[in-house]
């Protein structure tokens, strides 16, 4: 190995260590806010819509800027809006704790997507344009096990916090490993050369595609709770019809297209992202799914329900960590193949045990299998997506991946809190998300219970067509 090797790959794993540490920082927010809602909702008095906008309005938010930073990250540098996310994110987590009601805190949840758009856009595009080919598996796996970590702690501290500290620290913990991120990043993060970046912005495209992915998620999220006919889900629907061929249009001219949609006539670079669409639908809301069943079916208090869901984090972080190794002896479009697979066989198995009392290691049997899946699928995915693309071109193609994954995050968390919910009377929708339901009848626990198995249902054929997807990309090779 010569000394030019050793001294980029010494760069390569600090910039991991960068962007593992802020994925660890993003990651311990939201696994610790799915364990946590419960307390928030009770004392801040959130109802059931306030309670969920919690979740959704991140997700949402994150989604629809994420092709929009991409393109500015290609743009003015990866660097700058790595770090320029980090401050964003940490400030939103300090004035979240201090926030007097819920929907303030939705507010700061917002501001705190769109850190966490600046972060993602560029996490996997500094790996990849950090490491070697023959070690990017190695770099992405260990990436994607810095969020399995998180998914490991989170939950567990996200119920000690709220129930020693206060619900407030739930956000306030983010502070200062957010500060020691940041200051991190600014001393290892090379600025690019000039002449590497592309130039030219789309402003058109950049406001079409807010216009257009705004209102279809806005309305995917909210048709079961409003109804299609409600103002505000028309509102979404009309403006993704009527933005959406204006957006094709626009970016079929553009010199410099916010989206770049020649790509998706190379079929395995199309797979590729619609596998990742399909699998975020299917494990999407996996931990605030289990966590909820524990405390509003079982009774379980936060931190009890936080513990029992640590089986999936574990495994996905040592099956990330492992797939690295394994793009050695076999093909990352392999792995992601097995990955999906073996998730489908985690869903299912949750769904043939699922009922008011199953026994903790029958669902502890099923969230190891989901968390080897999705420790599997998630690094392979994004390598044999990224895998050979010029570096000025990551920022914008890494976006487009996640802009469709977390796509699939808005819909599979609306779906999942939907589909519970459906089989209980309106009125109850609010003890659901206060996680109290267990201590009224035994018939509205019945029915929540029979809301998991539609919902498990759901999620296990949504899964299988994941593992159809990545199978049609193999066939493309």
């Amino acid at each position: 190995m010569t000394a030019t090797t050793t001294t980029s790959l010494s760069y390569a794993w600090r910039t991991l260590s960068v962007v593992s540490l802020a994925s660890v920082l993003t990651g311990l927010g939201g696994s610790a806010i799915n364990v946590a809602l419960p307390e928030i909702a009770r004392h801040t008095g959130a109802d059931a819509t306030a309670a969920s906008w919690i979740l959704l309005g991140f997700q949402l938010t994150t989604t629809v800027l994420m092709v929009v930073f991409g393109r500015l990250a290609d743009l003015f540098g990866r660097r700058r809006m790595y770090l320029v996310g980090l401050a964003t994110y940490t400030g939103a987590a300090l004035l979240a704790g201090l926030a007097p009601n819920a929907w303030t805190i939705v507010a700061m949840r917002v501001l705190q997507a769109a850190g966490a758009a600046m972060l993602l856009t560029n996490s996997a595009a500094l790996v990849s344009d950090a490491f070697p080919r023959e070690r990017l598996g190695e770099g992405m796996g260990v990436y994607v096990a810095s969020f399995s970590i998180a998914g490991l702690i989170g939950p567990t501290l996200g119920g000690v916090l709220a129930e020693s500290l206060g619900w407030r620290w739930v956000f306030w913990f983010n502070v200062p490993i957010g500060i020691i991120c940041l200051a991190w990043g600014a001393i290892v993060l090379r600025r690019p050369p000039a002449n590497e970046r592309e130039s030219g912005l789309d402003a058109a495209g950049s406001a079409l595609v807010l216009l257009t992915l705004g209102g279809l998620l806005l309305a995917l999220s909210e048709y079961t709770r409003l109804g299609w006919d409600h103002p505000l889900v028309l509102g979404g629907l009309v403006a993704f019809v009527v933005g959406l061929p204006l957006f094709v249009l626009r970016e079929s001219r553009a010199a410099y297209p916010v989206v770049d949609l020649s790509l998706f006539r190379e079929r395995a670079f199309a797979f590729g992202t619609l596998a990742s669409f399909l699998n975020a639908v299917a494990r999407m809301g996996m931990v605030f799914l289990v966590a909820l069943y524990f405390q509003a079916v079982r009774g379980d208090d936060p931190v009890q329900a936080g513990l029992k869901v640590l089986p999936l984090a574990i495994a996905a972080m040592v099956a990330s960590v492992t797939s690295g190794f394994l793009q050695r002896l076999m093909s990352a479009r392999a792995l992601a193949v097995a990955g999906a697979a073996t998730t489908t066989c985690g869903l299912v198995v949750l769904l043939s045990v699922m009922s008011v009392s199953t026994p903790y290691p029958a669902v502890a049997t099923g969230l190891v299998l989901i968390g080897l899946g999705s420790g599997v699928f998630l690094p392979s995915n994004t390598t044999a997506i990224l895998d050979g693309l010029p570096s000025n071109r990551l920022g914008i193609v890494n976006a487009m991946r996640l802009m469709l994954q977390n796509t699939g995050n808005v819909v599979g968390t609306g779906l999942v809190l939907s589909v519970i919910t459906a089989p209980l009377p309106a009125e109850l929708h609010d003890q659901v998300f206060a996680g109290t339901l267990a201590q009224l009848s035994g018939e509205a626990v019945g029915q929540l219970v029979t809301g998991y198995r539609w919902a498990l249902t759901t999620m296990a054929a949504i899964s299988v067509l994941t593992v159809l997807a990545c199978l049609a990309r193999r066939r493309t090779a």
